[in-house]
């Protein structure tokens, strides 16, 4: 009986099929699971129906559809993601979701990279690079993101200078990096925010604790990638300099 390679650091940790897959940016888990279970799916030349079955990437080798799976290209896109929709890719209740803006696009399987709920609007990211989204999204080292939020009253200082300081919120320190006022009219107001890291709904949650409603939540940019003039369910590819300088130094 052949033992299994193994290396002078000790043997390749195994992972799901699926999972693989899904880490190569070829799909998303669910696809991947699907495939698996139709048969297209072989591990060293041997079909699997398994989707949880161990295999060692970078060792074992992993054929769709009669074709060798390797890591794709990175391809990173940004949406003007509408009020509206939800941020998955099949919601339980059967509401909209973001992905119905690329619906026959003929783009591949992207995932979103963070999210904006489904009151919220502007820049969304999506991409089919694992390792480089989680660098995105990472509060330590991901850039810095950037909203204009319309709210239902006037700021004065104190409410700025209070959003910077920060607030406990249900148990949870919320601060924001910076706050300023953008315009404002007789009754409503419009605020841009800065945030390091994202909490879930962070700043309304925070605008909440202090008695301040939000009309509208617009992300405007994520580092130095600006929303610009792209419409309203538009989108368009990220340049490769403009995906390395996200994936690079906080901005």
């Amino acid at each position: 009986m052949t033992s299994p390679p193994s290396s002078r650091h000790g043997p390749s940790p195994r992972h799901g099929v699926a999972r693989v897959l899904s880490k190569l940016g070829l799909c998303s888990r669910t696809q991947a699971a699907r495939w698996v279970a139709e048969g297209r799916v072989r591990v060293n030349g041997q079909v699997v129906r398994d989707a949880e079955f161990p295999v060692r990437q970078g060792l074992d080798r992993i054929d769709v559809d009669g074709h060798a799976s390797t890591a794709a290209d990175r391809l990173v896109v940004m949406l003007n993601k509408p009020r509206g929709l939800v941020t998955t890719t099949k919601d339980e209740q059967d509401r909209e979701t973001v992905y119905g803006c690329f619906a026959g696009s003929g783009l591949p399987w992207l995932a979103p990279v963070g999210r904006l709920d489904k009151a919220s609007e502007g820049l969304l990211l999506f991409a089919n690079d694992p390792a480089w989204a989680a660098r995105i999204t990472d509060p330590g080292t991901g850039p810095s993101k950037t909203y204009h939020v319309q709210v239902d009253r006037l700021p004065d200082a104190a409410l700025l200078a209070t959003l910077e300081r920060g607030a406990q919120v249900d148990g949870e320190f919320l601060s924001v990096t910076s706050a300023r006022s953008l315009r404002a009219g007789d009754r409503h107001a419009w605020l841009e925010i800065v945030l390091d890291e994202g909490r879930n709904r962070q700043i309304r949650r925070l605008l909440a604790a202090l008695d301040v409603g939000v009309l509208r939540l617009v992300r405007v940019a994520i580092g130095p990638v600006q929303l610009g003039e792209l419409r309203k369910g538009q989108w368009r590819m990220l340049t490769a300099q403009e995906a390395d300088a996200l994936g690079g130094v906080r901005g």
